[in-house]
């Protein structure tokens, strides 16, 4: 099973997708079992492919073909989202809370290591640690009141990121695990 992230659809009043017709276009290129999970561009399906490099890249040309958009899609097998859930290493401290918590997954593993830049601009309470690709936020005032979003980490890093909240991941690892069941 594999998770499809999609960045910016549905947001604002942008890149307008229907779930539906996106499900319909991605079956269209052989992706199978393909199912939503609400309107922001989470996407669980199997594939006979197994490059995700590959499957990205379907992804995307077939959004623009259908769609007219460009939409950056990160593509990950189910065992690697699993390991990223489970080794959350801000999960080790019993006071926060699990709605605070967000990941950013990066494009690729970034250049720059030093995320002093970034760490810099946090609220305090705020938490951000960098673990390959993956940025593990704790955002106690909401996200929506963090400087440590998408746009702010992707120009201090130089590649592109899309960020979930703890509830859509829990949601997306039901799905891939309900889904394996059959």
């Amino acid at each position: 099973m594999y998770i499809a992230i999609l960045r910016g659809i549905n947001v604002s009043g942008h890149h307008l997708i229907k779930m539906e017709s996106l499900r319909t276009s991605l079956q269209g290129i052989g992706l199978q079992e393909v199912e939503t999970y609400i309107q922001s561009g989470n996407i669980v399906f199997q594939s006979e492919i197994t490059d995700v490099t590959l499957l990205e890249s379907r992804i995307m040309n077939v959004i623009l073909q259908d769609f007219g958009y460009h939409v950056p899609c990160l593509v990950l097998h189910s065992d690697d989202l699993y390991v990223i859930v489970n080794q959350n290493p801000l999960l080790k401290d019993p006071h926060n809370k699990l709605s605070y918590f967000h990941v950013t997954f990066l494009s690729k593993a970034p250049e720059i290591k030093d995320l002093t830049p970034i760490l810099d601009k946090k609220l305090s309470d705020e938490a951000a640690v960098l673990m390959g690709r993956t940025i593990y936020l704790y955002c106690p005032y909401g996200y929506g009141k963090t400087k440590l979003t998408n746009n702010f980490i992707e120009a201090k890093l130089k590649v592109s990121a899309t960020t979930r909240n703890w509830k859509t991941l829990q949601a997306l690892l039901k799905m891939v695990s309900k889904n394996s069941e059959k």
